[in-house]
């Protein structure tokens, strides 16, 4: 994240995805440049502030998650969509809260990898290669000049002559080995078979453990035994152009700090992280009279720690969730805000509402996002040879279809013109393989026909869209 990010840009960054929520926008576009705002206070000021973390509110299939999403995106953090319906209060049988810190602690150490992984690029490629030409010329690796040669200082005139053909045979075997090294880098022998040495991937012997603390007790096990026990090597035989990308995969890990890549992650996790708890709404109610909802009200109070700040031991170290930011949502048909325990609803003091879609707004999302379904499906059938054309007419009858049906059904929000553009396009992506090339244009008339019969008749409609 840096200071060209304004609140402005993040916006614009956002609107090339999501149609519509200007308030939901700004609120997060503002959250996110407190977080570069944070990192130039002064220290002692800096732990002092906490994120201001956003509960959004508003029907599903509004772009609640997508928001979130290309916001982690635009500021390359870490990022992990948390359904908060699958946590069970603490003592029961179910995933317990603090597996979401380490689950997103996973996902940094990924993307630290990956990082680490491309600045060494070169170097493992060049590794890589030179291994391959081990295989392919044995007995010509490069000779390791002794360390204590200085010490032999006398030499007899036969030890000279045997010097000289050395080199000679040494300076022969250099030349083959750069011919080699020049053909592979070309691709030349890329489609020649060679056998190389892979670690043979073990089954996973801990897979009984789940949930809680167990959990993570079975990968740290897990791990102790591999240590104990080395990996397994086994020989496969490959082409070159894949022993390449195995081999330079494999001298990429031996270069990085594994240490070093932890300390990272953990740290970006800290600062940088964003939670979308999603589904909240399914937790707000109380617990009723009849006995007792392990995955309601008693799961809000364990999550309290971890939003307010607390600290979760993990298998890479620990990490303080202080400034890690929560995103919360859920639709609240049936209850509301107000329902959550008030120390998680102090915890949460941006709200935002997001609004149902408007016609006008399914338009915009059929032609304006950059991954939007007609441009989609436009694609994808131009891999076959036809190119298909949408007039502005049939865009606007496919929204309108789009919002009737969500109004007189169940509302899925953008949700809906998947099924819709589905059931539009069904005949056409069938045949399309035994059409010849050609273009075809989509209007009025063919949507009419494909989706007036399905969304007239009212119980077609609940179960086809």
């Amino acid at each position: 994240m840096n200071k060209e990010f304004t609140p402005k840009e993040i916006v614009k960054e956002l609107d090339k995805f999501i149609i519509g929520q200007d308030e939901a926008k700004k609120s997060v576009a503002i959250a996110l440049r407190n977080r570069y705002r944070r990192k130039l206070v002064a220290d002692d000021l800096k732990e002092e502030i906490i994120p201001k973390n956003i509960l959004m509110i508003g029907p599903t299939g509004v772009g609640k998650t997508e928001i979130a999403r290309r916001l982690a995106k635009i500021a390359s953090a870490p990022f992990i969509k948390i359904e908060v319906t699958k946590f069970t209060e603490v003592g029961y049988v179910g995933r317990d809260v603090e597996s979401m810190i380490r689950d997103i602690t996973e996902s940094a150490i990924r993307m630290v990898k990956e990082e680490k992984m491309k600045d060494v690029e070169t170097e493992a490629e060049q590794l890589a290669l030179e291994r391959i030409v081990d295989k392919i010329l044995p007995g010509s690796q490069k000779k390791k000049k002794d360390p204590f040669s200085f010490l032999m200082d006398k030499k007899d005139s036969s030890d000279n002559s045997a010097s000289s053909d050395d080199e000679e045979t040494d300076n022969r075997i250099e030349k083959r080995r750069e011919r080699m090294l020049k053909n592979l880098k070309d691709g030349k022998l890329d489609d020649k078979k060679i056998e190389i040495e892979i670690e043979a991937s073990s089954p996973q012997m801990l897979e009984i453990f789940s949930g809680s603390g167990v959990e993570e007790m079975g990968v740290n096990f897990q791990d102790m035994l591999g240590n104990i026990f080395p990996g397994q090597k086994k020989q496969k035989r490959v082409s070159i152009a894949e022993a390449k990308d195995i081999l330079k995969e494999s001298e990429a890990q031996k270069l990085i700090d594994m240490e070093q890549v932890k300390n990272e992650a953990i740290s970006k996790v800290e600062n940088d992280g964003i939670i979308f708890l999603d589904e909240i709404d399914k937790i707000a109610g109380r617990e009723s009279g009849s006995g007792p909802e392990v995955s309601r009200e008693g799961v809000q109070r364990d999550i309290l720690p971890i939003v307010e700040g607390s600290t979760v031991v993990t298998k890479h170290g620990s990490v303080k969730t202080d400034h890690i930011l929560f995103i919360a949502a859920g639709a609240f048909h049936v209850s509301s805000p107000s329902d959550l325990i008030p120390e998680l609803q102090g915890r949460f003091p941006i709200r935002v509402n997001l609004n149902s879609l408007s016609m006008d707004n399914f338009k915009d999302i059929l032609l304006i996002p950059k991954n939007s379904l007609i441009k989609q499906y436009i694609a994808l059938l131009k891999t076959e040879g036809i190119k298909i054309n949408f007039t502005e007419k049939a865009i606007e009858e496919i929204a309108t279809f789009a919002f009737d049906v969500n109004e007189e059904t169940e509302n899925i929000g953008a949700r809906r013109l998947q099924t819709i553009m589905e059931k539009l396009l069904e005949d056409l992506s069938f045949a399309a393989p035994d059409m010849d090339a050609a273009n075809f244009e989509i209007d009025v008339d063919y949507v009419n026909e494909k989706l007036k019969d399905v969304v007239q008749n009212k119980d077609l409609s609940r179960y086809i869209l």
